[in-house]
């Protein structure tokens, strides 16, 4: 099993971070613009359009109000298995420290998924503060 690890800091608030990561169906307007094109939402789950075409459908495994975590599973797509969590905290400074961590099989997989999370991740970090600098979240 491979473990993936990626983290950011964004220039926004915990708070409005966590709003965005936990509103599941927006995805691809809130969270990770230009990286997901489209996001549905079927019998609860997730269903993903990514830049490069490739679709997944999520399930949703936990929603830790407290933490500021989000868990879920790639429940159909190219994996045997796939658990990730985001989670979202402050930097001591009223900025948010952003974790994205994914754990997958099989290993061949692993480059693949480092590749698309960089670039993800990358999408949240501008997607937030873009959206900051429109509504003033911070």
């Amino acid at each position: 099993m491979s473990y993936i690890y990626e983290s950011t800091h964004i220039d926004v608030t915990p708070a409005a971070a966590w709003d965005a990561l936990r509103d599941w169906g927006a995805l691809h307007t809130r969270l990770a613009a230009g990286f997901v094109t489209a996001s549905v939402i079927d019998r609860g789950d997730r269903v993903i359009t990514f830049f490069d075409g490739s679709v997944v459908r999520e399930r949703l495994v936990s929603c830790d109000e407290d933490a500021r975590r989000l868990a879920w599973s790639i429940v159909d797509g190219p994996y045997r298995h796939h658990n990730a969590s985001a989670q979202v905290s402050d930097d001591g400074h009223g900025a948010t420290v952003f974790v994205w961590i994914a754990d997958i099989l099989p290993a061949t997989l692993t480059d693949r998924t480092a590749e698309m999370m960089e670039f993800g991740i990358d999408a949240v970090r501008r997607t937030l503060e873009s959206a900051d600098r429109v509504v003033g979240t911070r």
